[in-house]
């Protein structure tokens, strides 16, 4: 149990510092709003780290990602038993997360009154620049592979420094290769948020977009097992 309350508690770190960040850049009168690319790529990374940094603390290999979690049990590099425990503990640190962001925002939820104003999904889910479902799940399976094919050749990356080098993995290839789908490279971080978004009673809300919803669950999960398939043959 306790590692699965580590993996609910490093999501929910990331899921804060990572949507607040996207409600930062989006709503009315927030001060960080209309922050570029380059604001956005690093502060993921270090939401990533930091969630990395509190799970691995606590007691869990730090997945924080169920495409991971299932990825590195299909190859032997995880207990398969405790899968279910994993994603489950989550989701459910990405969707309290994703609470916690709407309680904290409320005022400019309110301000923002609808999606021209910054209200809108992209607050807590990804989205692409270009609607095409095919090359939005390409690009989610290309990102998430090379987001997790670096992560297999750190080793045991929840210590000392490494969670710091995972957040920079983020950030490079949210700046190499996440401009085209916003780079979810996780179900838990784009469902559970995209869930809240549509459930909760946020001020003048927008549309979930539950018709993309599927690409970064899918794209992700294809990603991690082709780098994990890949590491496995080299290796």
């Amino acid at each position: 149990m306790q590692e699965y309350v580590a993996e609910f508690m490093g999501t929910l770190v990331l899921i804060v510092l990572g949507v607040g960040l996207g409600a930062s850049v989006n709503l009315k009168n927030a001060y960080a709003k209309g922050s570029n690319w380059l604001y956005i790529c690093l502060g993921w990374g270090l939401a990533v780290a930091f969630g990395v940094y509190v799970a691995g603390f606590i007691g869990s290999e730090a997945h924080l990602n169920p495409a991971i979690t299932v990825a590195f049990a299909t190859f032997g590099m995880f207990a398969k038993e405790k899968v279910i425990g994993y994603v489950i503990a989550q989701f459910l640190g990405a969707f309290v997360a994703a609470g916690i962001i709407a309680i904290h925002f409320y005022p400019h939820f309110k301000e923002s009154k609808n999606e021209e104003e910054g209200n809108k999904v992209g607050i807590f889910g990804s989205g692409a620049a270009i609607d095409n479902k095919l090359f939005n799940l390409i690009s989610e399976t290309i990102a998430t592979f090379f987001f997790v094919f670096i992560l297999l050749n750190l080793g045991e990356f929840t210590e000392g420094l490494k969670p710091l080098i995972v957040g920079l993995t983020i950030t490079s290839v949210g700046l190499a290769l996440g401009s085209t789908t916003g780079y979810a490279l996780n179900p838990a971080r784009d469902f559970g948020p995209r869930l809240a978004y549509k459930v909760l009673p946020i001020p003048n809300k927008g549309e979930a977009n539950m018709g993309y919803a599927w690409v970064p669950i899918v794209g992700p999960t294809l990603g991690a097992l082709l780098a994990s398939l890949l590491f496995t043959l080299i290796k």
